[in-house]
């Protein structure tokens, strides 16, 4: 291929090979190993890895590296076979691979741009899937990588040539120009010298989706008329907010002194933030031992952006961090109406308050916050509404867990924005929105977006001094009669949502509860656990501990404490759910029946703190939002609601909660 990136025609390397990540492990390593080259025509899409997720690409102690040339000799250092690493450190990038192949939904889970580097870095310049999970699509473009598909692939290994604008002719017109020009600082800087124009926004009104309302409000460069946008539109957008964290913020340190220099200066910095949270209980759990200079280099260069550009700080204060990034920006300063882009795939959380929120990689986080637009790309949407109420032994947990099962796992909601309104959402508290909102990542949607009504108000009124009713109300986006729905409309019927709970590897592989069954999650039977753990942005909200409370005095009134050999953590979202808990008398209460409390932050959930399993025959049931292999341990996890997870907890098995069950 051409030494300059992209070609204008490319062509496969003759000297370069090509990597298929088959269903078959033992595949992959005779190609890694052995020297065995594969051909497309010797496969069906079918035998290749679907849903490989970005904890399989780089886990957590990979990116503890920050340099994207380090990180990559460690790529895929978690996908696992018999207990044994598939790539041995360095075996992608040593092996000469131009191409990796893959099946279905490629980069689905957290939003960390490490995934996409550590293919760019080792050599890779062409991925092949059947499709992408969003944000990691995102990335691979902002990195400047071409995306195609089998056939495309097919007709490469046959020695055809194929035009780079077949390759980004797929994309709208921005995403072609990022793509094109090599990746998305490489656009911005020609962008703001002015060699590239961008496309004109349709003033031709038309109904529209909340989230394509969002986009439509914040539109840059209309001149004062309003700018109506639909699904596949690319545009500009003024966004009112951001925020990175330690796992994060030294790339985009790194980025931006490599691109603007040592001294660049950012112009707006107060609208953007710094959050010490994930990476606060890394250093105590044994498998990081060996990382612990790597992990206090990350929080020192946070530290030096901080200082460096002026933006807010939300550091620890004596080991103490003020709580999760999304749980903390939801309290604090995520409104009606704004759009707020954070290097978290979890940042959609923020959807709860009526705002478009969604995560994105190091690189177009740092072109943001020194250029001060994003790139959006209006997005699908699909439509939730909800009816009914929920049974008293289900929360938001067992509603989102059912829509990945019946939707997301057929592709439903993948890149879409879920949007939830109808009468039963006016049942669920913001809280339990926020649940809905959080796992929209899971559903490997853009975002999720809940329609605001009285509810939305009084919440915000608690926690926005000088605010008015009648501003919020004034902020609130609701679609337009007629919007249009690519995904459908669907409705949600409450009264039907049982406890569910979704098998170890994958959150859309949901079980619902039988009700004639008794207690116990219908196909599981009595599964013992081991750990039971509760908290992490998913679940460790007000309201969450609302119900872990409920469950535990229920315990406690019955003479149960926690399960003997059952270890329970509940871990809280932010400082102020911790005092919540303490002024109710909830924390004496949670360590007097046994359950071990955690500060405010992330931990197991990320494979970074207590919580973690230890070897692959403990069970863990946990209110977290994922559950791939190998991302709380290497045990088996079974994700479920919080009423589940802390019912199991006494009684030492899964089992669904309901008023009588300690009786």
């Amino acid at each position: 291929m051409s030494a300059s990136w992209p070609p204008t025609e490319i062509e496969l390397d003759p000297d370069k090979r090509v990597l298929f990540l088959t269903k078959d492990l033992n595949l992959i390593r005779q190609q890694l190993y052995e020297g065995l080259d594969l051909r497309m025509e010797d496969l069906s899409v079918g035998d290749l890895l679907d849903d490989i997720n970005t904890d399989v690409m780089t886990p957590a102690w990979v990116c503890f590296d920050h340099d994207p040339a380090i990180l990559a000799e460690n790529a895929y250092a978690g996908l696992l076979h018999d207990g044994r690493r598939v790539f041995e450190p360095l075996a992608l990038m040593d092996g000469g691979f131009e191409v990796i192949v893959s099946g279905h939904r490629k980069g689905t889970g957290s939003s960390r741009e490490t995934a996409a580097q550590c293919e760019r870095w080792s050599g890779i310049r062409i991925v092949i899937a059947a499709s992408f999970a969003p944000i990691h699509e995102r990335n691979n473009i902002n990195l400047g990588q071409l995306m195609g598909d089998h056939s495309m692939l097919q007709r490469l290994q046959d020695g055809e040539v194929i035009t780079l604008s077949e390759f980004t002719g797929k994309f709208d017109p921005v995403t072609r120009l990022i793509v094109e020009n090599g990746g998305i600082l490489p656009f911005a800087r020609k962008l703001k010298a002015g060699a590239i124009e961008l496309p004109a926004v349709s003033i031709e009104q038309c109904p529209m989706t909340m989230v394509e309302k969002m986009i439509s409000n914040k539109l840059l460069g209309q001149r004062g008329q309003r700018g109506y946008v639909r699904p596949g539109d690319a545009v500009l957008a003024q966004v009112d907010g951001g925020y990175s964290h330690e796992f994060t913020t030294a790339q985009v340190h790194t980025f931006l002194a490599e691109e603007y220099g040592e001294d660049y200066i950012l112009p707006n910095p107060l609208k953007f933030a710094v959050f010490e949270d994930h990476l606060l209980y890394a250093t105590g759990v044994p498998r990081f031992g060996r990382f612990v200079d790597k992990i206090q280099r990350l929080r020192d260069l946070q530290v030096a952006f901080q200082q460096h550009t002026g933006v807010r700080d939300y550091s620890a204060v004596d080991g103490v961090s003020p709580g999760i990034c999304h749980q903390v920006a939801r309290e604090e300063f995520i409104d009606v109406g704004d759009f707020i882009q954070a290097t978290d795939s979890h940042t959609c959380m923020g959807g709860a308050s009526n705002a478009l929120t969604y995560g994105v990689g190091s690189t177009e986080y740092a072109n943001l916050i020194y250029n001060q637009f994003a790139f959006v790309n209006v997005p699908e949407s699909i439509r939730f509404e909800l009816v009914g109420t929920l049974d008293p032994g289900c929360t938001a947990k067992d509603v989102i867990l059912h829509i990945l099962w019946k939707y997301a796992a057929q592709s439903d909601t993948l890149d879409r924005s879920m949007e939830f309104g109808g009468t039963g959402l006016a049942s669920l508290s913001m809280d339990e929105r926020a649940t809905l909102c959080n796992m929209a990542t899971e559903c490997s949607a853009k975002t999720g977006i809940c329609e605001p009504d009285d509810l939305t108000v009084e919440w915000l009124l608690e926690r926005r001094a000088g605010a008015t009713e009648q501003e919020i109300r004034s902020a609130f986006v609701l679609p337009d009669e007629g919007a249009n729905y690519d995904g459908g409309v669907h409705t949600i019927d409450m009264d039907t949502i049982r406890p569910m709970v979704a098998h170890p590897g994958n959150p859309d592989e949901g079980v619902p509860s039988d009700p004639t069954n008794g207690a116990y999650i219908d196909d599981l039977g009595k599964i013992s656990i081991d750990i039971a753990y509760a908290g992490s942005c998913t679940a460790g909200k007000e309201d969450d501990f609302s119900y872990y409370a409920m469950v535990t005095e229920a315990a406690l009134e019955a003479g149960l404490t926690v399960a003997e050999g059952v270890e329970c953590y509940i871990q809280f979202g932010s400082k102020t759910v911790k005092e919540l808990s303490e002024q109710n008398g909830w924390s004496e209460m949670f360590e007097r029946a046994g359950v071990q409390l955690i500060d405010p932050g992330c931990g197991a959930c990320i494979g970074a703190g207590p919580g973690i399993s230890e070897d692959s025959e403990q069970v863990t049931v946990s209110a977290i939002n994922r559950n791939y292999q190998g991302r709380s341990g290497p045990g088996k996890l079974y994700l479920a609601s919080p009423l589940t997870v802390m019912a199991s907890a006494f009684v030492g098995h899964i089992t669904a909660w309901h008023p009588e069950l300690f009786a």
